[in-house]
């Protein structure tokens, strides 16, 4: 039912047009041959073949070769017979055009070829005054012309819709990309948050079965630091996949601000962390904020793994026109967890998630072993200058 819709609703132009020729031809023909002497006055056969011709259209862009066949068969025989020139030729010319417009150009070439042949053969052999050579020119009008533009029409639009199907692949490799560079960037989140929040919990369980047996009262301060921990943990995770099921940002997002909570919360897991300030600290933007302080979580964490030691610091520089972060220790741990080359991402998700969330902010990250032992990593994100 739908496609005899759309087949009457695609046939309706080709109805219209096909009864707006047959009534100029019947009306006009007439008209032409008085002012056309020796013309074979019109009949009923002049009327049937202007009307097979004009009918013959209704069927173009389902048959288009087939109505060119029959258009072409009547108004040669119309001019074979010596009926006035008039606007049967005008059927010839949607026909031709049609064939051009709809067709491949060698297929085209080929069918509107025959019929110019058929159609010009009255200028040799007619019941009317034959024209001869000098009637090839004008015949040949009614062919090439609807058949040039019928080409030209046909290659803009294949040109368009290709503009189109690459616009479309366009779009969907963006947004494709898009989601890759979403997926990618909650991964990371998750990676962060929960990587830093098992390693504390990790070191505070270990401390808390090594104190059990000899001092239950003070497991229970790691006990408590613990389940402190993994709440902190879990709500910051059930923030970023609430904003993955929303398809949103999140609105709060960790920043430099929270330096002090996460220095407590290592402390409760065995590391002490100083913290200092170069600069007057500002406002930052949201995406600097937040990467600066995934950098120094993640490079504690490290620490806190890998490192073997009770310490750790953590500077803070303001710049006018950049922020720098630098977590050191004095562990020997940085060879064990495969960070001892800075330039190779093999040293973890961790660090290739360092690197990437520095370098999409146009930043610099350096991470290394210190000339006087230890490990060192600094980032420099830059930021716009202070009004």
């Amino acid at each position: 039912m739908r496609r005899s819709g759309q087949w009457a609703r695609r046939a309706a132009p080709d109805a219209v047009l096909a009864l707006v020729l047959l009534g100029f031809g019947l009306l006009a023909t007439g008209l032409a041959g008085d002012n056309q002497p020796g013309s074979r006055p019109v009949d009923a056969t002049c009327r049937v073949l202007i009307a097979l011709a004009a009918l013959a259209l209704l069927a173009r862009r389902r048959a288009p070769v087939a109505t060119l066949a029959v258009v072409t068969v009547a108004t040669a025989t119309y001019l074979v017979l010596g009926y006035p020139y008039g606007p049967v030729l005008l059927t010839f010319l949607v026909a031709v055009y049609t064939v051009a417009v709809r067709l491949p150009l060698r297929p085209a070439s080929l069918a509107i070829g025959g019929a110019f042949v058929l159609l010009v053969t009255h200028a040799f052999w007619s019941r009317g005054p034959a024209p001869g050579w000098a009637g090839v020119l004008p015949a040949s009008a009614w062919a090439v012309v609807p058949f040039a533009v019928g080409v030209v029409v046909r290659v803009n639009r294949e040109a368009a819709e290709r503009s189109r199907a690459e616009q479309a692949r366009t779009r969907a490799e963006q947004a494709r990309r898009q989601a890759d560079e979403e997926r990618l960037r909650i991964a990371q989140e998750v990676h962060d948050v929960v990587g830093h929040g098992l390693a504390a919990i990790s070191m505070q369980a270990e401390i808390a079965l090594h104190l059990l047996p000899k001092r239950p009262e003070q497991a229970e301060t790691a006990l408590t630091a613990i389940s402190r921990t993994s709440r902190e943990a879990l709500d910051e995770l059930r923030v970023t996949l609430g904003a993955v099921r929303r398809g949103a940002e999140r609105g709060p997002v960790p920043g430099l601000a929270r330096l002090p909570a996460l220095r407590d919360r290592l402390a409760g897991a065995g590391l002490a962390v100083e913290v200092r300030l170069v600069g007057d600290p500002r406002e930052l933007p949201a995406a600097v904020d937040l990467a600066a302080y995934r950098v120094v979580q993640e490079a504690l964490t490290n620490v806190l793994r890998h490192a073997g030691v009770a310490s750790a610091e953590v500077t803070v520089g303001y710049r006018s026109d950049e922020v720098t972060v630098e977590v050191t220790d004095r562990g020997t741990g940085a060879a064990r967890a495969g960070f001892e080359n800075a330039g190779d991402e093999s040293g973890g998700h961790g660090l290739a998630g360092m690197r990437e969330r520095v370098d999409a902010l146009g930043g610099r990250l350096a991470i290394g072993p210190r000339p006087d032992g230890g490990f060192r990593v600094h980032a420099r994100l830059p930021v716009e200058p202070s009004p």
